[in-house]
């Protein structure tokens, strides 16, 4: 009954019971939400997150799922996916993007209003809520650089407006990691520039993305964080794994840091090659892979 009771209770947003999270990710893997709710503004995701706060439900909020595994038992509980809350404004030297606008469209507007500085996220697909959360970078520069605020909804239901310092940038890390906050929006400061120049800049980077990552298939993007002082890529080649594939996840043939779904993947064909390729790599080089993925759900019940 408790389906009844939520589409009562928020009439306006959509909600879906039991949904294949593979529809959403860009792997096209993971599991079925319990419930999964597109809330389309601020007041609506407050709202869901205090009902399921009242039900004792868990929830779990998504953005783009383009750096993001979902397993194949699926999440409990109600997901919410907020690529519906996607508003980008520009003000002065300011571009401020609600959590569900995607990174790319936001490099864009800032091109359109000739401010520079974000052009290095001209390719990322992922939401800005996820970039903000993963403190995501590219080409030399990262997220960290440009934001200057983000306003986050905490796990009590209080609106907060956190800081640059309070974010607590680091490596692929934020603070809303540690703190479990949903983040609505995020405030970026750049700097007047050219914007011929600006679009220059986000083609050429768009280009070498393209030349080198196989954006032609499924994939979750870049899989493992960087290891200090070696290459992630290089060292998967090296180890002969390039191409090695298990079920229909294969290790891609154009960029060995990436994982990518050739043949009706499952997340679990993807988790198991993930844990080869670390295997292999520690034994091979005493390196330990780290993935920079985000991994999330539970695992498939055993039939």
């Amino acid at each position: 009954m408790m389906m009844e009771e939520i589409t009562a209770a928020f009439p306006a947003i959509e909600i879906l019971q039991n949904e294949p999270l593979a529809h959403y990710t860009h792997t096209l893997t993971g599991g079925p939400a319990d419930y999964l709710a597109f809330p389309t503004n601020v007041q609506e995701t407050k709202s869901l997150l205090a009902y399921a706060k009242q039900e004792n439900l868990p929830v779990t909020v998504v953005g783009n799922a383009s750096n993001l595994i979902v397993r194949d038992g699926g999440i409990r509980g109600l997901v919410m996916i907020l690529t519906k809350m996607n508003k980008i404004t520009s003000d002065g030297q300011t571009v401020t993007a609600e959590a569900g606008a995607a990174m790319i469209k936001t490099t864009q507007v800032a091109q359109a209003h000739a401010l520079t500085g974000i052009e290095f996220a001209a390719g990322i697909p992922g939401s800005i809520g996820g970039a903000v959360f993963m403190n995501a970078g590219a080409y030399g520069g990262e997220i960290s650089e440009v934001v200057t605020s983000a306003e986050v909804l905490t796990p009590e239901g209080e609106i907060r407006t956190l800081s640059n310092q309070e974010l607590d940038f680091g490596y692929r890390h934020s603070s809303v990691q540690d703190y479990h906050d949903i983040i609505l929006t995020a405030t970026f400061t750049l700097k007047p520039g050219d914007g011929v120049a600006i679009q220059a800049t986000m083609d050429d980077l768009n280009a070498k993305r393209a030349a080198k990552q196989p954006l032609d298939l499924p994939s979750c993007g870049s899989v493992f964080k960087r290891p200090t002082g070696h290459y992630t890529g290089r060292l998967i080649q090296a180890a002969g794994l390039q191409g090695f594939q298990l079920g229909g996840a294969q290790v891609s043939t154009k960029h060995a840091g990436f994982i990518v779904n050739i043949d009706h993947a499952t997340a679990t064909d993807y988790l198991n090659l993930i844990h080869h390729i670390q295997e292999v790599i520690w034994q091979e080089d005493q390196v330990h892979l780290e993935t920079e993925v985000r991994i999330i759900g539970e695992e498939p019940t055993q039939k």
